[in-house]
């Protein structure tokens, strides 16, 4: 029997490393095959803020987190990551596509690339339920798919319930840390719209679409019509992972999405 199939596309450096390795480390325990993505397949590194010196003891991740961390990022799976921007890049043999988050500047390179959109703008849509597809996100990694558009110029997630970043948590960690850090937590930089704005407003109702939680304790939202669930910071990591190898188990699609693949390529090939 197949495993599930994840693929984990990545800036090449910036990410939050807890919202990478908590759900990395969850998918591996549950014996799903995952694998890496960056633009050129160049080794990605996540924001080093979070993982060393002062910044990581105040506002990082926890030493669980960052022994995570140090275990995924020696994995070949890390150090070998495929290019999304390779001509043979597709998303079509994966169970889940899941996008990370960060607010380091980095993670724009995935947030904006309109070669990951285009590929989620085929992706997305398979994942309507009873699919064996499914996508997850957290944090900034909302805006990757509130920022790609299907063909009626609509956000693929424009009928979704969904959660991100809070604008309140953006907020004071912006603005608390301002005199020391800049706008290091304001990823388009000091004045830009944040990301619960970013999202809201590719929503078709947001007051009934998106869902927000200002507590500290995990809160997880899961979509009703696609397999989409989504979170909103660090905190919500490892919640969110055990309800996405949840979901991905009850669709057991494994065996369907490689069988549909191998027809796919075929059929291509006649």
């Amino acid at each position: 029997m197949a495993h599930p199939r994840v693929l984990i596309p990545m800036a090449d450096y910036g990410h939050d490393p807890t919202e990478v390795a908590v759900p990395y480390t969850a998918f591996k325990e549950a014996g799903f095959e995952v694998q890496f993505a960056t633009e050129e397949g160049k080794t990605p590194e996540c924001d080093r803020k979070m993982l060393k010196g002062i910044t990581q003891k105040l506002l990082g991740a926890t030493r669980s987190a960052v022994e995570a961390y140090n275990e995924m990022s020696a994995t070949p799976e890390f150090k070998n990551p495929l290019s999304w921007s390779s001509p043979d890049f597709n998303l079509n043999s994966y169970n889940l596509v899941f996008l990370p988050g960060g607010h380091e500047k980095g993670v724009r390179q995935l947030i904006d690339s309109p070669i990951m959109h285009k590929h989620l703008a085929t992706y997305f849509p398979a994942t309507v339920k009873p699919s064996s597809k499914a996508v997850a996100a957290v944090c900034h990694g909302v805006m990757v798919l509130s920022e790609t558009e299907g063909e009626d110029g609509k956000s693929v997630i424009h009928q979704c319930t969904t959660t991100a970043l809070p604008a309140r948590f953006e907020q004071i960690a912006f603005w608390g840390t301002r005199a020391i850090l800049g706008d290091y937590y304001k990823t388009y930089g000091a004045g830009s719209e944040n990301v619960e704005q970013s999202v809201r407003k590719r929503l078709d109702d947001p007051k009934k679409q998106y869902k927000n939680s200002l507590r500290l304790r995990p809160f997880v939202v899961q979509d009703q019509k696609y397999n989409y669930i989504s979170a909103r910071f660090p905190g919500d990591a490892q919640a969110l992972a055990e309800k996405v190898v949840a979901l991905v188990q009850a669709q057991g699609g494994a065996d369907q999405v490689f069988l549909e693949s191998i027809l796919r390529d075929t059929l291509r090939g006649q």
